[in-house]
């Protein structure tokens, strides 16, 4: 990389600068600075790490008598393999820092593109580092963005060690972020009732667990509740529920034998149905061989305790205008 007269030199690191970058690093980015064990022990194995066939990548900007005033190192790590990064390579820039009385002239920036174009050379697609606040708009420009999702935690072992608090963030893949949270599934029903004020159900055919339903069912891919609600409301009847939706009970459920995901949904108001519209109720006989209609109390033997907790909650949700909360409901037999 040539360079203006005067100006440090910037290039690449060989196993050589291990000592000065360890130096850099210790002086202008530790909080506190490593004493001479330990800055020895760290140049070695830094040193290793830089020879050919190890891990570390670094670029350095020296002056004439050969002191390293700035320097950029990135250690690269292998992950499972994903469409964003198919090689599965990951590399974290471990150290960016240049000496006060040289800031301000490009420095920074030079040794730490030509690290990244290596980096990306190497295989790396996915490049990861924790930004200090001064540092951030240099990261910025290159193309690193925040994750506030995100938080960085440490742990280290062995007893009377004491534990730092976290300081800041650190980037982590996406996709490994999302496969660390639970999954849930959503679903979305709709409650009928006959001109009396009982309950619309019908039996399912899938299921001897949870036999009487209401019409509803999964949400699809792009689905929004309301959407689903109607969905399968005609599906399931041949009824259309006409907006604007009126929310009766959120209701959620843990993970259990018969499914591993927890379940959240949504039961909307579908109002009152003549005797005309109910005996006009079209089955899918995949899913459903019968439609009852009966007074609340009447459906508890024909139902197990959650289910019929589920529905008596949604019921008082519809006499008192106010929307339930039910977060009893499982999949268990009982």
């Amino acid at each position: 990389m040539p360079a203006a007269a005067g100006r440090p030199v910037a290039r690449a690191a060989v196993p050589a600068d291990a000592e000065g970058i360890i130096a850099l690093r210790s002086e202008l980015i530790l909080p506190e600075p490593l004493d001479a064990e330990w800055a020895a022990l760290c140049s070695a194995r830094l040193a290793r790490r830089l020879a050919p066939g190890g891990d570390a990548r670094a670029y350095v900007a020296e002056v004439p008598d050969g002191s390293l005033v700035s320097c950029a190192l990135g250690l690269i790590h292998p992950l499972f393999p994903a469409p964003a990064y198919p090689e599965g390579l990951a590399a974290r820039v471990h150290a960016v820092a240049t000496r006060p009385e040289f800031r301000r002239r490009g420095l920074a920036r030079e040794v730490l593109s030509a690290l990244l174009d290596r980096l990306q050379a190497d295989g790396a697609t996915l490049f990861e580092l924790h930004a200090s606040e001064e540092a951030t708009p240099l990261y910025r420009e290159l193309g690193f963005a925040a994750d506030p999702a995100l938080m960085r935690m440490t742990r280290l072992g062995g007893p009377g060690r004491r534990i730092e608090e976290p300081t800041g963030r650190v980037q982590f893949p996406q996709d490994s972020y999302a496969s660390s949270v639970p999954k849930s599934t959503g679903s979305a029903f709709v409650l009928f009732t006959d001109e009396y004020n009982r309950p619309v159900q019908l039996r399912a055919t899938y299921s001897q667990v949870h036999p009487w339903q209401l019409p509803g069912g999964t949400m699809d891919h792009g689905e929004r509740p309301w959407q689903t609600a109607q969905r399968e409301c005609r599906e399931e009847t041949g009824l259309r529920v006409q907006g604007p939706p009126r929310l009766l009970a959120s209701v959620f459920g843990l993970p259990g034998a018969a499914w591993p995901f927890s379940t959240t949904g949504c039961v909307f108001d579908g109002g009152r149905l003549t005797d005309e519209q109910i005996r006009s109720i079209v089955l899918d006989p995949d899913e459903h061989d019968a439609v009852r209609v009966l007074p609340l109390e009447e459906w508890k033997p024909l139902m197990p305790p959650q289910d019929f907790a589920r529905l008596d909650a949604v019921m008082t949700a519809r006499r008192t205008g106010t929307a339930a909360y039910f977060d009893s409901w499982g999949w268990g037999d009982s």
